[in-house]
């Protein structure tokens, strides 16, 4: 399940999806975004003083989904919380080979998956999708 939703987040050629935040009124946002995985770490930067920054600090909540191919819709999902990194070879490490160039002063968090949901289907026509699931332990 981890490699097909690594494939979901890279279909494009760089790693990107939505992002859902909740705002600190308690509103969810969604934001388009890069997300790459480094070292086996699901990781994201943000510009600092965002919507995305500012709701990731005052609640570490997410949902991310991956973009999805009209032609075959297959969904991936995963939510759970964001972690700010502040482990300067994460950093440089994930930086290094960033989809953008990485300003010193952007956040990265790492999203802990708490739960991850995958959605197959061969083509637009076939429905429902057939989902597998995962769980955390924690």
């Amino acid at each position: 399940m981890a490699e097909k939703g690594r494939d979901l987040l890279y279909q494009r050629g760089d790693g990107e999806g939505f992002l859902t935040t909740v705002a600190a009124n308690g509103i969810p946002r969604i934001h388009p975004l890069n997300v790459g995985v480094v070292d086996g770490r699901l990781l994201v930067f943000v510009q600092d003083h965002s919507a995305k920054a500012r709701d990731l600090e005052s609640n570490t909540h997410y949902a991310l989904h991956a973009h999805q191919d009209p032609e075959r819709p297959h969904e991936f999902l995963v939510r759970g919380e964001a972690r700010l990194v502040g482990d300067a070879a994460v950093r440089e490490a994930a930086a290094r080979d960033w989809f953008f160039t990485v300003r010193h002063s952007y956040p990265l968090y790492e999203l802990l998956i708490g739960h991850a949901l995958l959605g197959e289907r061969d083509s637009a026509n076939d429905w429902p999708p057939r989902y597998r699931s995962w769980r955390s332990g924690r």
